[in-house]
């Protein structure tokens, strides 16, 4: 056999990337996300939607397109949802992410702009352009989501999976005891979403703090890609002096960078079907519960990972960057 079929065969064999679509609160760890799914070549990177969370909406538009351009993408960033779906508005996590939400980096303006639909429009359209094929990937609170699942009940068949970095079985919160930061942030719309019959994966607590990546790791990534791993590595100083300041000194949990590996790479993560619902008030608010009405279909919760695996993949992706 010819070298030259050879290499067709080998090609014809390789699975086709993953169509994405990140919703985003951009933050550090969502910049961290969003230049893996750049570099990914197993990522066909089809969108971004922001979000409230680490930043408000507007900023998380900035950051959107900031990291999109830096990134030399050309994919459309969509403007979400300004606030939770019933709860006020909550303050954004500048100790953990900075005023501007790339730590100590300064706000800077995109040259390019969101696109004229909203974010729930952009995903119920792109969801049924993809039908079967689209994979949604929410890194912030679920609001979006559950504002596609409100504008079209059939956005919920035509994903071919929901990918939530959220929440936890068994391992608490981070924000409170009980509860994770995005499920917190808008507890009603994150249990619209388990409610929806869609298929979901969460990718939650109960793994992403098994994920560490310390100084020495964003240095390699800098050294690895001096542009954008050097971008990293500056916006990672300031995440680690927090985790540091809550006594965690073995590095940053890989939160949002997981949730978009486990859309490529499901074999990395082993999971427990659960039904779920969303504490919705009281001490426990945002709590991610076992289900026991039995109307719900299980949810897809990761509880085991290849630590080790996900940040080689992680590694190795982001060294393909400039």
């Amino acid at each position: 056999m010819s070298s030259r079929m050879a290499t067709c065969c080998i090609s014809c064999s390789m699975p086709d990337p993953v169509k994405l679509i990140i919703d985003t609160d951009p933050g550090i760890d969502d910049a961290m996300a969003i230049f893996h799914a750049a570099a990914a070549p197993d990522i066909d990177l089809l969108g971004l939607t922001s979000i409230f969370g680490n930043v408000t909406t507007a900023k998380a538009t900035r950051n959107a397109l900031r990291l999109v351009e830096a990134a030399g993408l050309h994919c459309p960033v969509a403007r979400g949802a300004e606030r939770p779906l019933v709860l006020p508005p909550f303050p954004p996590s500048a100790k953990v992410h900075g005023e501007e939400g790339f730590g100590d980096i300064p706000a800077e303006e995109p040259t390019g702009r969101a696109v004229g639909e909203s974010a729930a429009a952009f995903l119920v359209r792109m969801a049924r352009n993809h039908a079967g094929e689209l994979v949604v990937c929410p890194i912030g609170p679920l609001t979006n989501i559950a504002e596609a699942l409100r504008l079209d009940p059939d956005f919920a068949r035509n994903v071919k999976r929901i990918v939530i970095m959220g929440g936890s079985l068994e391992d608490g919160g981070n924000i409170t005891p009980y509860a994770e930061a995005n499920i917190y942030h808008d507890p009603h719309a994150a249990d619209e979403v388990f409610a929806s019959g869609a298929p979901i994966t969460l990718v939650g607590l109960d793994v992403t703090h098994q994920i560490l990546c310390p100084a020495e790791d964003f240095a390699g990534i800098a050294a690895d890609a001096p542009r954008l791993g050097g971008m990293l590595q500056e916006m990672s100083r300031f995440y680690l002096r927090f985790y540091e300041s809550v006594g965690k000194f073995g590095g940053c949990s890989l939160h949002d960078p997981a949730a978009v590996i486990a859309c490529a790479h499901p074999e990395l993560f082993t999971t427990r079907p659960v039904p779920l619902c969303v504490v919705c008030e009281g001490a426990a608010i945002g709590a991610t519960v076992a289900d026991e009405s039995g109307t719900r279909l299980p949810v897809e919760v990761c509880m085991g990972v290849q630590a080790e695996a996900v940040k080689q993949v992680f590694r190795d992706t982001l060294a393909l960057l400039p």
